[in-house]
């Protein structure tokens, strides 16, 4: 009876090691990824504004239809990327994700920035050229550090009322997003 329930103990064990490993890897063996997904939209180094899902389609990127959504993919081993441009006076924010879609900053209007969006991502050795003053930025600069090099910026909008939508819409397709490619 010993012997019976050492080796039922030694299975739920391996049994439990077994499952931890393939819950925690399946995640990189999936295919249809955000980034992926987001590789189809032509969105490399420019802000790209996405049309709001239609009850009833699919929603494949999970968006909210009542909210305007800007996005923008950078890879900073080209240079620091920036995003800049003036939002419209409602709530808006801003994440900036890596490839396997975590947050690597997040900010909205009520952090004290207002309307003026101004960011600088930069990876390590691009701060360290930052502190080292080899790199020109504008003052006022929000500068976010990166440890990952190809990221998503993605805006979201929310118009108040329908009437703006199409006003909010022009003034989030005019944000400026990009690699800076200046030494």
């Amino acid at each position: 009876m010993k012997r019976f329930l050492l080796w039922l103990l030694g299975g739920l064990m391996l049994g439990g090691i077994i499952h931890i490993l393939i819950v925690l890897n399946l995640p990189a063996l999936a295919e249809q990824t955000s980034w992926r997904r987001l590789a189809q939209i032509d969105a490399d180094n420019r802000l790209v504004v996405l049309e709001a899902p239609e009850t009833g389609t699919a929603n494949p990127l999970g968006l909210d239809p009542a909210l305007l959504y800007g996005i923008c993919r950078v890879d900073l081993s080209q240079g620091p990327a920036y995003m800049s441009g003036t939002l419209p006076d409602a709530f808006w924010s801003l994440a900036i994700y890596d490839r396997e879609g975590i947050v690597t900053y997040a900010t909205t209007n009520r952090d004290g920035i207002g309307r003026t969006l101004d960011v600088g991502v930069f990876n390590a050795a691009q701060t360290r050229q930052l502190a080292q003053q080899e790199l020109d930025v504008e003052e006022g600069l929000l500068i976010v550090e990166s440890s990952a090099n190809e990221l998503y910026m993605l805006v979201r909008l929310a118009p108040y009322d329908e009437a703006v939508r199409p006003r909010f819409r022009e003034a989030l397709s005019q944000i400026n997003c990009g690699v800076s490619t200046e030494d």
